[in-house]
């Protein structure tokens, strides 16, 4: 179940991180709702989650998922750059989720 818990909670990191640009810096009422509320479901899923689970193994696939999904969506929703040395970086993050997941218990 704790692994379940950190997949939401790395979700909602996403939710939250895209959400900022919505906010515009907090001035936006409802996505600033939004953003916050997300914050604190990726907080306490990813604090179920470190009861079962190591905290660096924990941490580091919950800001890997938010990375990952942030970076894609950046690109998808925002234009961000899509270069060759960019989407390399963001395999690499993606090999580091798996391997973690692989190597632990």
């Amino acid at each position: 179940m704790a692994w379940i818990y950190l997949f939401f909670a790395g979700l909602f990191e996403i939710g939250w991180a895209i959400g900022l640009k919505y906010t515009e810096g907090f001035s936006k009422l409802w996505p600033t709702i939004g953003t916050l509320a997300a914050m604190t479901a990726s907080i306490i899923l990813l604090a179920m989650a470190v009861k079962t689970l190591p905290i660096g193994t924990a941490y580091a696939i919950w800001t890997g998922i938010g990375a990952l999904g942030a970076v894609i969506l950046g690109i998808a929703l925002f234009g961000d750059p899509a270069t060759p040395l960019r989407l390399l970086c963001v395999a690499f993050i993606l090999v580091g989720i798996i391997g973690l997941k692989l190597t632990s218990a």
